[in-house]
């Protein structure tokens, strides 16, 4: 139902319910393995990537309701005066807007983001099993809340703005855009068509959020590995302000985020164990 949703003209509602009962359905039918808690996380992201697209399904709705100039405000503030993306690319891009190893370097960090708190999750899975159930929370829940955020205050990112004529002087490129080409020539229109599903998600950034939230699960579990992860989110944090992808402020709104899911995760466990404990009970019943 998520992949057919345009085609079918199905409401919002069913799309939703639909990702809802992949990840129930399955912790019904199936005992607990982990391979099965892998497929359940991955029924959460793949929930998450299909709803946070739904209001871009009516794009020109979507535009009366979009936020453009806060984030400017914000961002120049902090710039004294002129936006952080613009003063990193004048300073790092060559005149000739060629591009550089420094953009492949940051590109592939950022494109790396797609699979590393997955990966951390996994991780986790495979070596600190007794962990994995608070950590696949906590992973779930800032994505969750992060699309709702997306939904209610559908905000633009900067290469947006810029492209559109709201930022005036500050020029700020999609720099990812010339690497992808380099890499992936012809194949990289569709490529990007498809993981550009809603581009006014940009507010706050999970991008940085779950970085540094799956570098706080890792070095719960391991110090090396954490350490590891706190560099990867540092660089991700400038890569995403340099490539033009976010603004300081939605990194900001992403650490905030995490801070609400780690804060709020204690009190909303015993709702969660709750849930857990009526599918478990469902699972009973079903392979008795």
């Amino acid at each position: 139902m998520p992949v057919l949703r345009k085609r079918l003209r199905l409401p919002p509602a069913a799309t939703v319910a639909a990702t809802v009962a992949g990840p129930v359905g399955l912790a019904t039918l199936k005992s607990r393995t982990k391979t099965r808690d892998a497929f359940l996380f991955a029924q959460q992201m793949w929930a998450f990537t299909m709803v946070h697209e739904l209001p871009y399904d009516d794009p020109e709705a979507l535009r009366r309701r979009l936020k453009i100039r806060y984030t400017i405000r914000f961002d120049r503030a902090v710039g004294r005066g002129r936006l952080p993306n613009s003063r990193l690319q004048a300073l790092l891009t060559p005149s000739d807007g060629r591009v550089t190893a420094l953009d492949r370097f940051l590109t592939f960090a950022h494109w790396a983001w797609f699979f590393e708190p997955h990966l951390s999750l996994v991780y986790i899975l495979a070596r600190d099993e007794r962990r994995f159930a608070r950590a696949a929370r906590q992973m779930g829940a800032a994505f969750d809340l992060g699309c709702a955020t997306y939904i209610a205050l559908p905000t633009a990112p900067p290469w947006w703005a810029a492209a559109n004529g709201y930022t005036g002087d500050d020029r700020v490129e999609r720099r990812m855009l010339a690497v992808g080409e380099e890499t992936f020539k012809g194949a990289w229109p569709k490529m990007y068509d498809t993981v550009d599903g809603n581009p006014w998600a940009a507010m706050p950034s999970l991008h940085f959020g779950a970085s540094v939230l799956a570098a706080m699960l890792l070095s719960e579990s391991n110090r090396a590995v954490g350490a590891a992860a706190w560099t990867y989110a540092g660089v991700l944090g400038f890569a995403l302000v340099y490539l033009g992808e976010h603004y300081v402020i939605d990194l900001v709104a992403g650490l905030g985020l995490v801070a609400a899911v780690r804060i709020g995760e204690p009190m909303a466990e015993p709702l969660a164990l709750a849930i857990s404990r009526a599918v478990q009970e469902l699972e009973r019943t079903a392979n008795s």
